[in-house]
């Protein structure tokens, strides 16, 4: 591991955050002697982030925390073009209206991550729309266009990747990378920034930027990337079976969210401790070196840890006072999600594939009904055997609802209303 002299690259390698560093003598040096700005991009697609945006998250948080100033961002203008990077098909256009909305609920996660009130070093959010909505074609084309080769942005994976696939790449999108790092140089004029971090996939759009920068400006830039993130076995990071695991409570509970991170496999403990918690390295290298059962309390911690840090420290607790209740006492506990529904749903016959659905569980039905095949849905602690279950009155408990589960670690109470 490479030994840096500044405490915001030390910080960020010996926690893992760092794939790739441009010019990294140069970028420590200036880290060292003097306070830096650096930004992260969140395009608006959805209203809310998802736990494979908490890593990048998670990096502006330790800008902040080393002394230096983070800006968070948001791609209020980028959002209407859509990045290819990754992507095999185009993203679907959303209205100015959709991306205002979406805005509102990504904008409340960072509160909680970063200082934007502080005197000194205080955390920046920035919109591109401010600069992007207004540019004037003709100039923009001749300002800034006339830096780039078509024959070099060719060449880039998030393009050739999707013309050797042969699946269509729009004008619209072919522009993304150009606007990206137009975003890098309007960010050094307006706030000094110098440094542009992101997914290892976006190296090649951060290096974009750093020489539009040095033509245009003749500014020193720098890029860091952080690791693609998968989990030991391979599969991508923040996706179960009931889909993507979204930062904003309203989205995923903050019981779910701890479970997701309970779930941790046993071989990502360690690399997700130092990602996504602020614990110590020492209590991790600690808590990493448990064995067997005792493991599982590393994961606890894992999963309370990072909890507090989104959703606040008491429901991070509560949520593990509610797992503890649910699996060590096997008791009822009333803390759990839950989902309320009609009760004329009830008197009917509520099936029990779209209440499994309803509840988060599962993508659609017939994912329920491999799940009942597999023993996995369980109706009041009961294994479901029969797909056309109705759920009735009668399958009430005192307390006034119905116990759902999916394998051992995934409840919801229903709640008829």
């Amino acid at each position: 591991m490479t030994v840096y002299k500044s405490e915001l690259l030390n910080v960020l390698s010996s926690r893992g955050f760092i794939h790739q560093v441009s010019e990294p003598a140069d970028l420590d040096a200036l880290a060292k002697s003097q306070r830096i700005t650096a930004y992260i991009g969140f395009d608006c697609t959805a209203p809310s982030l998802h736990v494979g945006s908490l890593l990048p998250i998670m990096m502006l948080y330790w800008m902040q925390q080393t002394g230096h100033r983070p800006i968070a961002l948001m791609g209020g203008g980028t959002t209407r073009v859509g990045d290819p990077s990754g992507k095999d098909e185009s993203r679907k256009i959303l209205t100015d209206e959709m991306i205002g909305q979406n805005l509102v609920g990504i904008k409340a996660v960072f509160s909680r991550f970063l200082d934007f009130g502080r005197a000194t070093g205080g955390a920046i959010m920035a919109n591109n729309a401010e600069w992007l909505n207004t540019l004037n074609y003709i100039d923009f084309l001749r300002d800034v266009g006339r830096h780039f080769s078509v024959n070099r942005m060719l060449s880039f994976d998030s393009v050739k990747l999707r013309l050797e696939r042969q699946h269509e790449l729009s004008f619209l999108e072919f522009n993304y990378m150009i606007l990206q790092a137009y975003d890098f140089v309007e960010l050094h004029k307006r706030f000094g920034c110098v440094l542009q971090m992101g997914g290892s996939d976006q190296w090649g759009n951060i290096v974009n930027g750093i020489d539009l920068g040095r033509r245009m400006l003749n500014a020193q830039l720098f890029a860091l990337t952080s690791p693609l993130l998968t989990t030991s076995s391979g599969a991508k990071m923040g996706k179960t079976a009931a889909g993507a695991v979204w930062l904003n409570a309203d989205m995923v509970s903050p019981y779910d969210y701890w479970q997701f991170w309970r779930n941790t496999e046993d071989g990502d403990v360690e690399r997700f401790l130092k990602l996504f918690t602020v614990l110590p390295l020492d209590e991790i290298k600690r808590l990493a070196a448990l064995q067997g059962q005792e493991l599982n309390e590393a994961k606890k911690v894992l999963a309370t840890e990072a909890t507090a840090l989104v959703h606040g420290r008491d429901a991070a607790k509560s949520a593990e006072e509610t797992a503890r209740k649910t699996f060590e006492e096997g008791t009822l506990a009333e803390t759990l999600p839950t989902i309320e529904f009609p009760r004329d749903n009830l008197d009917a016959g509520y099936g029990v594939l779209t209440a499994a659905v309803r509840a988060g569980f599962v993508y659609s039905t017939s994912e329920a009904r491999r799940q009942i095949k597999g023993g996995g849905l369980r109706v009041n602690d009961v294994a479901v055997t029969d797909e056309k279950l109705v759920l009735t009155a009668r399958d009430l408990t005192p307390e006034g609802v119905i116990k759902l589960s999916l394998g051992k670690k995934r409840h919801a109470l229903l709640k008829p209303v």
